[in-house]
């Protein structure tokens, strides 16, 4: 097994590391970590599978500007990744390592991705209003005029019906050269308006990446040939704001990157649609291409997803021979992995193959994520635990149902764990466990545990109430309603903390596991005391 900084040696431009599958938190909850740790060593950015327009907003968050969170990550984000609660967590860690920090060493924030799906993209009118504006030009009129009902722009039939897109229409072709025109402005500008002139950059260039890619969407080519084009405009654009990133870290240090696999491997990207493989060359591919060894790949390889229903792999599988290698989430270089079988592909996820882990220099393999179900057996593992789960049946509020309680004999009024997945309105809100995917752990410490890892004795805990983020993941706080009573709490802990979840547990279990002995002494001395006296 090898460590993230061991991938370090060639000290590469760009460290792309992808995930095989979108919706498994826990790649998202080890890229934060991988970054905050490639911080420490000279990386200064991060580029995400994100908007590149919409990211300014979030970078605007992370350099301390007064930016609400919430907008951060509605605005800040493209394809609903702003709802990942580990992306809350990216920008909040990000802000904090910013503060009090000069420019060279401040993190940015960056998406590289077309403000676009495969299956439909919006006009470029915002774009070119809004640099119109910074330019101080009244076209306006003229771009309204041209872009007209944007419906014609965003019907998603277009994409697979040449003849509905607009992309090769007179009125895109005169939006393509103002876009050109105003690039040129731009630059014309420059020397006087170098205060936004970055953020409006983008904004041009990325009306120009949409006309691009509706002009592309009124090709008139047969379904999966319009696919594999589409599909490889988006990479191309992809790549092409990779590139200007670079351009504009260079002097900083490195660049992280993180997206799917297929955008990022080296080698090109297939897809089989009708029966037909189709194939195009990814952004990994372009990028790699030009940068050569300045660019680094690590793959992600999954065993299990919960969250997902994925299930584990076939041990004859490169997921399955690494789930037997590997017991909690690492690196392990490529060329240290065999020759093995594909694993079945369905669209949850794209497995690994002998093309994947050749053109890696790592795989980052998470053999499960972690949902409730996953703590709930390893908590049941312990000896003599009970498990109560709220429901209508046992009377518990509507609230609660499907939160769970776990004690050890027969008294549950005092649970040594519990697994929620709700807030309680006006009284326990602060992890905001109404996110999607939210959960909370939590966990009898003790007092001696609990001032042990906090610092302070439970009974202070107000006193320190304002120092905690109940709402960051991986992050073992005190518990925000119960800390007095020495209870410690875990928001989606992730596989990699696995092992201090254990230990964590075996310290509550032997606590339960006390009072019910005491309780049982307790129980057998009445009934002999009573015993004796009936006697």
């Amino acid at each position: 097994m090898t460590t993230l900084l061991d991938l370090l040696v060639g000290s590469p431009s760009v460290l792309a590391l992808g995930e095989p599958t979108h919706g498994e938190s826990a790649f998202l909850q080890l890229r934060n970590e991988a970054f905050l740790t490639l911080a420490e060593h000279g990386y200064r950015s991060i580029a995400l599978e994100s908007d590149r327009a919409a990211g300014l907003v979030a970078d605007e968050f992370v350099h301390g500007a007064a930016v609400p969170l919430d907008r951060a990550l509605t605005e800040g984000f493209s394809h609903g990744f702003g709802s990942a609660p580990a992306n809350r967590d990216l920008l909040l860690r990000m802000r904090e390592w910013n503060a009090g920090r000069p420019d060279r060493e401040r993190l940015r924030f960056h998406g590289f991705d077309a403000p676009l799906e495969i299956e439909g993209a919006p006009s470029p009118r915002r774009h070119l209003t809004r640099v119109c504006h910074f330019l101080g030009i009244d076209r306006e009129s003229e771009i309204d005029a041209l872009v007209g009902d944007e419906a014609r722009w965003s019907d998603t039939a277009a994409i697979w019906e040449p003849g509905r897109s607009v992309g090769r229409s007179t009125d895109a072709q005169r939006l393509r050269v103002i876009a050109d025109d105003l690039l040129t402005e731009l630059y014309l500008q420059a020397p006087r308006r170098s205060e936004g002139w970055q953020a409006a950059f983008v904004h041009t260039t990325s009306a120009v990446a949409l006309l691009r890619y509706h002009a592309a969407a009124a090709a008139p080519l047969p379904p999966e040939e319009r696919f594999a084009r589409l599909a490889g405009v988006r990479d191309a654009l992809m790549a092409e704001n990779l590139l200007a990133i670079r351009a504009a870290e260079a002097d900083r240090g490195p660049t992280m990157v993180f997206a799917h696999n297929t955008h990022l491997q080296r080698h090109g990207s297939t897809m089989t649609m009708g029966g037909t493989e189709t194939s195009w060359a990814g952004a990994g591919a372009i990028v790699a291409s030009l940068l050569g060894d300045r660019y680094a790949v690590i793959v992600g390889s999954l065993g299990v997803s919960p969250a997902l229903d994925i299930a584990a792999p076939a041990a004859s599988t490169y997921e399955g021979r690494l789930q037997q290698t590997v017991g909690l989430p690492g690196y392990v270089r490529a060329s240290d992995i065999g020759p093995a079988e594909r694993r079945e592909h369905d669209y949850r996820y794209f497995p690994l193959d002998q093309a994947a882990v050749e053109n890696a220099d790592a795989v980052l393999h998470i053999p499960t994520g972690v949902d409730p179900n996953v703590l709930a057996a390893r908590i049941l593992a312990l000896p003599g635990v009970e498990q109560v789960v709220a429901s209508e049946e046992n009377g518990s509020p509507e609230g609660a149902w499907g939160d769970r309680f776990f004690s050890v004999g027969p008294d549950r009024r005092q649970p040594f764990a519990t697994i929620v997945e709700h807030d309680v309105p006006g009284f326990d809100e602060a992890s905001q466990l109404d996110r999607p995917g939210a959960f909370r752990l939590n966990l009898d410490l003790g007092r001696a545990e609990f001032e042990r890892l906090f610092g302070f004795p439970p009974k202070a805990f107000e006193d320190h109430r304002d120092a905690f983020d109940f709402a960051r993941l991986d992050t073992l706080l005190p518990h925000p309603c119960y800390a007095l009573y020495a209870f410690g709490s875990v928001v989606m802990p992730g596989p990699q903390m696995l092992p201090e979840i254990d230990r964590l547990l075996a310290i509550a279990h032997a606590r339960a596991t006390e009072r019910h002995v005491r309780a049982t002494e307790r129980h057998e001395r009445s009934a002999r005391r009573t015993a004796d006296q009936q006697e």
